[in-house]
């Protein structure tokens, strides 16, 4: 399953998405869904490599894989439950993106590789870090400095904060303790659904 990204909604509470990079390299995110979506049928979306759209600048500076929302043009494919961007951004050495993020979403992104300057302020973040933007605008600023040895490998992931209570046990995230409950009821009696892809 090299490339390939996985997409699984109404397991109880969350999207799983799941991009494979690589063979040995995971990178799997779970986006809790909103309490009147919990309790969906399960769906389940596995887009191959090929059919995840890819964009780059004019000058092949950079580079997105757009898992969902929009970058560049491009428009991804998988169907969220509800609306988030997950993308997946390459920055030659010297480059750098302005991308539009709502401003009712939050947005941080995360570095697989290299080191990069991040909003207006530009703040360094290295391989392995979590960068949180501020939500302060409609636009994030990315970039990868002209002295850099190597790309700037990284993942961007906003949407709307839900701001409703989380409760978790073991798999489960639900909004209180009595649907934590049930939901361990329902899946040690064989009501949690069926996947149907």
């Amino acid at each position: 399953m090299r490339n390939e990204t996985q997409h699984f909604a109404g397991f109880v509470g969350f999207h799983f998405v799941q991009l494979n990079l690589q063979i040995f390299l995971t990178e799997p995110y779970w986006v809790n869904l909103p309490q009147r979506d919990k309790m969906i049928a399960p769906r389940y979306q596995e887009i191959p490599s090929a059919q995840i759209p890819v964009a780059q600048t004019k000058d092949g500076s950079v580079t997105v894989r757009v898992i969902a929302g929009e970058a560049l043009g491009a428009k991804a494919v998988i169907e969220t439950r509800t609306p988030i961007i997950y993308l997946h951004f390459t920055l030659q050495p010297g480059a750098s993106i302005v991308q539009s993020v709502p401003k009712e979403y939050n947005a941080f992104t995360y570095v697989l590789d290299g080191s990069g300057l991040f909003g207006t302020e530009q703040e360094r973040g290295e391989d392995g870090q979590m960068v949180i933007f501020a939500p302060d605008g409609e636009e994030v600023v990315i970039a990868n400095p002209a002295d850099a040895t190597q790309p700037l490998d990284l993942l961007l992931i906003a949407g709307v904060p839900l701001n409703e209570p989380v409760v978790r046990y073991g798999p489960f995230v639900m909004n209180t303790e009595a649907e934590i409950l049930q939901a361990i009821d329902d899946y040690r009696n064989g009501r949690m659904g069926h996947i149907h892809a």
